[in-house]
């Protein structure tokens, strides 16, 4: 396993904590946890880059798209 590997533990990790975020009833923390979901959305294309793992970067693309709109919209109720 090389360091580039390890790009995903923390990927994963962000990903989780941004879904508890989202879930929120608090505004505030769900615009948080879209901002979140699109750290973890540049982490996992980093390491689906480097893995070669080219449908979870188009997946990734696809995920940011909607976590945009999404911190968009919940910037609209705050």
């Amino acid at each position: 396993m090389n360091a580039w590997d390890l790009v995903q533990w923390p990927a994963m990790l962000a990903t989780l904590l941004a879904a508890w975020l989202v879930a929120s009833t608090q505004p505030e923390r769900r615009n948080v946890g879209f901002w979140v979901f699109l750290l973890s959305n540049v982490l996992w294309v980093v390491w689906g880059w480097h893995a070669s793992a080219y449908a979870l970067i188009a997946l990734q693309i696809g995920l940011a798209a909607l976590n945009i709109r999404g911190a968009m919209k919940t910037e609209e109720t705050t």
